[in-house]
């Protein structure tokens, strides 16, 4: 009995494993099938796969099966404004991991957000509150005085990534959602990539969210967080990706230029950074020093000091790359010493406000149990321990 073929456009298929920038090998080998026979479907000409191999293509390729019958490839634009510049260059597409990525997070967004209508809840009276033209120092002042950011806060955490956590936490308690995860739902297989974005913001007056990449370092996401807190400040959705490694951490984008110096002075307000940096004191130890009194990395001091002018353009590279490179291995060594508590990652993973959320809507008779544990990606007999460790009950 023969094998009935799969009559897919070819042009779509070549779409799809370029999108998903693998190379004719690379795709053949995931699907199971030999590079030739891959490169022969991807031609004009008779050849076709069978359903069963193009149904393998199109989960090795993460697009959906349907797309491979399409007479051109789609046109993919995300729900939020593409405001990426790595090196001032813009990014002209994205990854699958990332378009899932952001359509799993926006779907919980949007659920939390009908959940929150449904209970008559308040707008939020600092979304949107400043435009494009304020001035960064008085949009920065106003972020810093709103969430309380301020010395007393800063002396709470014993270091920047206490106060990283800490700065979640307060964030939060403002009716902010900050997800956090390093990849695409629960497939340890698909981590997201810093080279294409480090965080993005969702601007909303009800249930306004910020995605963090877990994939960088916590150092880096001090600063996305600052940066996309100025976002929701001005009410601009988008995804960003910002460098502090740039020689200028100013893209050619006027928003991410705008959003990048809100960030900086939120976390080392620059009145109180020069009366701070001691000019007789060698570079490292006014880093070490001024990192330990404003809790943030050494990345953002040293990123301080150069835009305020205290160091050289060679002075900063110099000991930024000395710090990534020890930031990175001391990152190798936490990652390799375990898997981490799974219900701490659930809860950077989807937010605690919205695992709350859900899990009351399940048990309160609001929502399926089944529809709860997909939206949160864990299985249903895993919902009582949710439960428990989030104190919905």
């Amino acid at each position: 009995m023969t094998t009935q073929p799969a009559f897919i456009t070819p042009e779509v298929l070549r779409w799809a494993r370029e999108r998903s920038r693998f190379s004719i090998e690379e795709a053949a080998s995931k699907a199971s099938v030999k590079p030739d026979q891959l490169a022969s479907w991807e031609a004009p000409g008779d050849n076709r796969p069978s359903f069963r191999q193009a149904q393998k293509l199109a989960h090795a390729l993460h697009v959906p099966f349907g797309y491979f019958f399409l007479s051109a490839p789609p046109v993919e634009r995300p729900a939020l404004p593409d405001l990426r510049t790595v090196a001032d260059d813009r990014r002209d597409s994205f990854s699958p991991d990332f378009l899932d990525l952001l359509n799993d997070v926006l779907r919980k967004q949007q659920w939390y957000r009908e959940a929150l209508e449904d209970e008559s809840a308040e707008r939020l009276p600092f979304i949107g509150r400043f435009e494009l033209d304020h001035n960064e120092n008085q949009v920065a002042e106003d972020i810093s005085r709103t969430l309380e950011i301020n010395e007393s806060f800063r002396t709470q955490a014993w270091s920047w990534e206490s106060f990283l956590t800490k700065l979640i936490e307060r964030v939060e308690s403002f009716r902010i959602l900050v997800l956090r995860s390093s990849i695409v739902k629960n497939d340890t297989h698909r981590k997201l990539s810093v080279d294409e974005f480090r965080g993005f913001a969702v601007n909303d007056d009800l249930a306004p969210l910020i995605f963090l990449n877990g994939q960088d370092s916590k150092a880096a996401q001090i600063f996305t967080l600052a940066h996309e807190l100025a976002h929701l400040w001005i009410g601009k959705s988008g995804i960003s990706n910002p460098d502090l490694g740039s020689p200028r951490l100013s893209h050619n984008q006027p928003i991410e230029r705008f959003c990048n110096r809100v960030a900086a002075e939120v976390l080392v307000p620059q009145e109180s950074f020069l009366v701070e940096w001691q000019r007789s004191q060698e570079i490292r130890e006014n880093v070490t020093r001024l990192n330990r009194h404003y809790r943030v990395s050494s990345l953002v001091i040293l990123r301080r000091a150069f835009d305020l002018r205290k160091l050289t353009w060679e002075e900063y590279n110099t000991h930024y790359q000395a710090e990534v490179e020890r930031l990175k291995a001391r990152q190798s060594v936490q990652q390799s010493e375990g898997g981490g508590n799974f219900y701490a990652t659930l809860g950077m993973r989807n937010s605690k406000q919205i695992i709350r959320a859900v899990v009351s809507a399940a048990f309160e008779g609001r929502m399926p149990y089944r529809d709860a544990a997909r939206l949160l990606g864990v299985r249903v007999e895993k919902l009582e321990r949710v439960a428990t460790e989030f104190r919905v009950r």
